[in-house]
């Protein structure tokens, strides 16, 4: 028969287990998080290659699919983000970054208008459409484009009213990487400065932004090149861009009116 000194030992060690086993799974506190969420009409697997690096050096990511034709950009946000938040929180994590690309950008923009993240890290934009997209100017009244991009892809114009254009300044350490060559010469005659192919250098920009930069790929594939990624991961660390980097190197404080080159 047990004694009471034995039943103390066996609870003892049953809190013990429980409480390591369930912690085993959340990671070290402490242990940093990345969101990533791909853009309009894309999957989890074209962010497939910076998901790997991101793992790699030793960060816990959130990589899902969502469905980016099938609802509006506050849908979107409002039903996608808080999971991958929810998960980064189950892994015990001590800061929750985010790297987007395209729409995804515009995604956490808007979740962070309403809501507030205390764990919020620093966030990385690839080619966003901060004020829209020049090609969605030219084609959202087609009923071709209104079918492949959905309720989202309507929102992404450069017009004053657009949804890009009408969200306030969010709180974090933004970096922008924007394209300047394109990946979509057919769109050539919609755009008359510098663009990726979906949207110009001018729109990735941000007001909040904390740093810029300007590199030679296009929309489409620009969060695959390795010089992206390792600005992305420099970027995660520091909460800016390497100086001595391939690339032009553009910041300042009013992205509309003022540029500082260094």
């Amino acid at each position: 028969m047990m004694t009471h000194l034995s039943y103390h030992k066996v609870f003892v060690c049953l809190a013990l287990w429980f409480f390591f086993t369930s912690n085993a799974t959340a990671g070290p506190p402490g242990r940093e998080c990345v969101i990533i969420l791909h853009g309009l009409g894309r999957t989890d697997d074209s962010m497939g290659k910076i998901e790997k690096k991101l793992i790699n050096n030793g960060y816990r990511v959130w990589n899902e699919e969502y469905p980016s034709r099938e609802a509006d950009i506050e849908s979107l946000a409002a039903n996608f983000i808080p999971p991958g938040i929810g998960k980064c929180r189950e892994w015990n994590a001590g800061a929750i970054h985010f790297v987007t690309h395209s729409m995804g950008g515009i995604l956490v923009r808007q979740y962070l208008q309403s809501n507030v993240i205390p764990e919020l890290g620093n966030i990385v934009m690839l080619a966003p459409p901060n004020h829209g997209s020049e090609v969605v100017d030219h084609l959202k009244d087609a009923q071709v484009f209104q079918n492949l991009m959905g309720p989202a892809g309507q929102q992404l114009s450069t017009h004053r009213n657009s949804k890009p254009n009408s969200l306030q300044p969010i709180p974090g350490t933004i970096g922008v990487i924007a394209g300047s060559v394109t990946s979509d010469p057919w769109f050539a005659w919609m755009f008359d400065s510098p663009n990726d192919g979906k949207a110009s250098v001018e729109s990735a920009r941000l007001a909040e932004m904390s740093d810029f930069l300007v590199v030679e790929h296009g929309h489409t594939f620009i969060m695959s090149h390795n010089d992206v990624i390792e600005q992305v991961l420099f970027f995660l660390k520091h909460g800016k861009f390497k100086a001595d980097r391939h690339g032009d190197r553009l910041y300042h404080q009013n992205p509309l009116t003022q540029t500082d080159v260094r």
